[in-house]
C-alpha cells in the first residue's frame, strides 16, 4: 500500500511536470513565430509564416514536427492522465507498472506524431497552391469558414458520439488487462488512434486558424479535455459544436462582404 502511494505520487509529478515543460516550450515557440510578419493574399487573409529564415524542406519539416509533438502533450495531457490512471488500475499492481505505463504514453503520441507527419505536406501543397493560384487564394477565407461549419456539424453525428465514448471507456472496459510491454503499447497505440478521430474536427479548426495561434490552441485543448472529462450525461460536445457552427457560418458571411 505504501509502495502503491508513492507510485501514484510519482505519476502525477511526472506529468505535471511533463505538462508544464511541454506547455512552457509551446508558449515561447508560439511567441517567436508570432513576430514572423505574414504574407498579404489575394482574398485579404494573410499566411502565417511557419518556416524559419534560410530552412529548408527537410529543415521545415523537423521544426515543424518537433513543434507538434511538444504541442500535442500540452495539448492532451490533461485528458491523458485520466485514462492512463484507469489503465494502471486495470493492471493491478505490479514492479514493472512504471514502464507499461510509458510505453503506453508512448505510444498515444506516436499515433499523433504519425498524424503531424501526414499533416505537414498536405499543408505545404495547399499553401503552395495558394500562392500560385491567385482564384484559389481568394477562395479561402469562405472554404475556412465551410470548414469550421463542417466541423462543428460533425460534433452532432453518431461517429463523433463512438469515439468519444470509446476515449471515455478507454481502458476501463475491462476489470484487468495483461500487463506485458507489446500489451502497453498496442493499448496506446488504440488510444491514440481513438483520441485523433474523436478530435479530428476540432484540430482541422486549428491547422486551419493557425497552428501556433496560442489563443485558439488554448480554446482547443480545453474543449476536447471539457468533453472528455465532463459526464456522459452533459451534453459538451453538443454545445462545443453549436458554438463552432456559428463560427462558421459568421467566417462564411463575413468572407461573403
Amino acid at each position: 500500500m505504501a509502495f502503491e502511494g508513492i507510485s501514484r505520487r510519482t505519476f502525477f509529478a511526472v506529468s505535471a511536470l511533463l505538462f508544464a515543460t511541454s506547455a512552457a516550450v509551446t508558449i515561447v515557440w508560439g511567441a517567436s513565430m508570432s513576430t514572423m510578419d505574414g504574407m498579404p493574399m489575394p482574398g485579404g487573409w494573410t499566411m502565417s509564416m511557419t518556416w524559419m529564415p534560410g530552412q529548408d524542406w527537410s529543415g521545415a519539416a523537423l521544426s515543424f514536427l518537433g513543434m507538434w509533438v511538444v504541442m500535442m502533450i500540452a495539448m492532451m495531457m490533461p485528458s491523458l492522465v485520466p485514462m492512463l490512471l484507469r489503465y494502471r488500475k486495470a493492471i493491478g499492481t505490479g514492479r514493472h507498472r512504471g514502464l507499461l505505463t510509458i510505453l503506453v504514453g508512448a505510444g498515444y503520441f506516436f499515433v499523433w506524431t504519425v498524424f503531424g507527419i501526414a499533416i505537414f505536406p498536405l499543408g505545404v501543397a495547399l499553401a503552395a497552391a495558394a500562392m500560385h493560384l491567385p482564384g484559389l487564394s481568394r477562395a479561402v477565407p469562405s472554404a475556412i469558414g465551410v470548414v469550421v461549419l463542417f466541423a462543428g456539424l460533425l460534433q452532432f453525428t453518431g461517429w463523433k458520439a463512438k469515439q468519444l465514448a470509446c476515449c471515455r471507456q478507454a481502458a476501463g472496459c475491462s476489470s484487468s488487462i495483461p500487463a506485458s510491454t507489446g500489451k502497453a503499447l498496442q493499448q496506446g497505440l488504440r488510444f491514440g488512434f481513438h483520441c485523433v478521430q474523436c478530435c479530428f474536427g476540432l484540430m482541422i479548426i486549428l491547422l486551419i486558424i493557425g497552428v501556433m495561434d496560442l489563443g485558439m490552441m488554448a480554446v482547443v485543448a480545453a474543449a476536447i479535455t471539457a468533453e472528455r472529462l465532463a459526464p456522459a450525461r452533459m451534453p459538451v460536445a453538443q454545445i462545443t459544436g453549436a458554438l463552432v457552427a456559428l463560427a462558421g457560418l459568421f467566417l462564411i458571411a463575413r468572407a461573403a462582404i
